[in-house]
């Protein structure tokens, strides 16, 4: 698999594949992808900043500058003999390179050519610089995190476009790899971020536009509080979708009577009067500590849990028992930690061994990627 992209989304869903056992080669310009240095670099070299290595471990990586006849005939040869190119470049940069997909595919018939693009390769916008916040603006992501009261747009705080179309771009991948064995024929992929979004929040941030003609007679499914409960001492979030759910918040919380309120005692109601609910099981949950409504509500079995500050996930118990969390040893640093797992668990085809947060394990994981050669 030859990786021609850049930032997240492309490098995150082939370091997905390399989890796997795809063998991956990372093709970088002379300077090198600028997530090396975007962030705080944790290596001497200056080369290797954490959201480089949580993007692109597992590969091997070749610095050539694609404009040179002599990196063009380096490229040549790899396409020839590669099963999968990925690129993340703007729609155009790649044919003005001599490496558009009907070009390559002369070359090779059985590649699967990946194009991942911000907003697509049409459109008013096709030639737009994007990044995940410029998505997350236009696919209504920000509306739907939208400030309760003021309406005011916000941003979900972590790279949520990149990395779900990251998530699309492996599936599709795959899903080609495997058409190819049936039929033996390449094919081009493109994958949008735009897309990708507006999919994404379809199933139920956008329900009330799904019935046409119906969409100013359907509630807006999100126009509600979140389900973050303040404790006397902390946050929980706490489901209560189900009868018995609601019921049993209501047996949990000392109030059984609650669960005959008229506007409560169903599904509908509870989802059309969703704002008044939530509003009264914030003043309920106020009154105990976390601990107790936690054996409270796992007593009468209704989905709940902690909602944990980022340093608190890495020594919680349950990720400390699935061993989420694994230390690598890194050749120009102390050492770094990442999720263990493939984020789609299949039977993997290397053997993953490293040194997890939990004391028993004593493995270890040398990184693969660290040699990064300046070809020119």
């Amino acid at each position: 698999m030859l990786d021609l992209t850049s930032v997240v989304s492309g490098p995150l869903a082939t370091m997905f594949l390399a989890d796997q056992g795809a063998e991956v080669i990372k093709i970088e310009p002379l300077g090198g992808d600028i997530t090396r240095r975007s962030r705080q670099s944790i290596s001497a070299s200056g080369e290797f900043s954490a959201l480089f290595i949580s993007s692109n471990r597992g590969k091997r990586s070749l610095a050539l500058d694609l404009k040179r006849l002599e990196a063009a005939k380096i490229m040549h040869k790899l396409i020839a003999r590669a099963d999968v190119l990925v690129q993340n470049f703007r729609p155009g940069t790649m044919e003005r390179l001599g490496f558009g997909e009907p070009a390559l595919r002369e070359l090779n018939p059985r590649l699967i050519y990946v194009s991942i693009s911000g907003v697509g390769e049409s459109g008013p916008y096709a030639k737009k610089r994007v990044y995940d916040p410029i998505i997350q603006g236009l696919s209504g992501f920000a509306d739907l995190q939208a400030e309760p009261k003021t309406r005011r747009p916000q941003m979900i705080r972590t790279i949520v476009a990149d990395k779900t179309t990251a998530i699309f771009a492996a599936q599709a991948i795959t899903a080609a790899l495997f058409a190819r064995e049936r039929t033996g024929e390449g094919q081009q992929i493109r994958l949008a971020m735009l897309d990708t979004m507006i999919a994404y929040l379809w199933p139920e941030a956008m329900t009330q536009y799904t019935v046409i003609g119906r969409e100013a007679a359907i509630a807006d499914p999100t126009a509600r509080p979140d389900l973050i409960f303040e404790t006397a001492d902390g946050y929980i979030t706490v489901g209560t979708i189900s009868d018995p759910e609601w019921q049993g918040f209501c047996a949990a919380s000392g109030r059984p009577g609650l669960a005959e309120d008229a506007r409560f005692n169903t599904p509908g109601g509870r989802a059309v009067n969703a704002t008044e609910r939530i509003l009264l099981m914030a003043e309920i949950i106020k009154e105990r500590p976390t601990a107790e409504w936690l054996q409270r509500l796992d007593a009468n079995d209704v989905p709940s849990a902690p909602v944990l500050r980022r340093n608190e996930v890495i020594a919680n118990e349950q990720v400390l028992a699935r061993e989420l969390i694994i230390e690598f040893d890194h050749p120009e640093s102390a050492g770094f930690a990442s999720p263990f797992r493939p984020p789609v668990l299949t039977a993997p085809l290397r053997e993953f061994k490293g040194r997890h947060r939990a004391p028993a394990s004593t493995a270890r994981l040398s990184w693969r990627s660290s040699d990064w050669n300046r070809r020119r």
